[in-house]
């Protein structure tokens, strides 16, 4: 496991970007306590979602938002509810949220 961030980086229903050891950036965002990683990648062109630094949710910061045709994504599960790639999935980031309040990448299995 590798340590990302710390929870206090992510304020609630907001998400920040973070570059991970093999050269990917992902994006962590919390909802209720709980935080979820997604890969910056949407599954409609391949094209990185936000246009803005940090800015992956929509104005309500309810869902995640890609800014080049507006789909939208569940936070917790990262289905596609709306726009072009409805039904596709946005690739889960693995995550563990230590004591210590740490963010840990998870190794993917071998």
């Amino acid at each position: 496991m590798s340590k990302i961030a710390m929870t206090e980086e992510i304020p609630e229903r907001e998400a920040r970007a973070f570059d991970t050891d093999d050269g990917r950036t992902i994006f962590i965002t919390q909802r209720d306590g709980a935080y979820y990683a997604y890969n910056n990648l949407c599954p409609h062109l391949q094209t990185e979602l936000e246009f803005l630094e940090n800015q992956f949710l929509d104005q309500d910061g309810e869902y995640i938002q890609c800014s080049t045709h507006g789909a939208l994504f569940n936070v917790e599960t990262g289905e596609c509810i709306s726009g072009p790639c409805l039904g596709e999935n946005l690739e889960k980031i693995n995550i563990k949220v230590h004591s210590d309040g740490g963010i840990y990448i998870e190794d993917s299995p071998r």
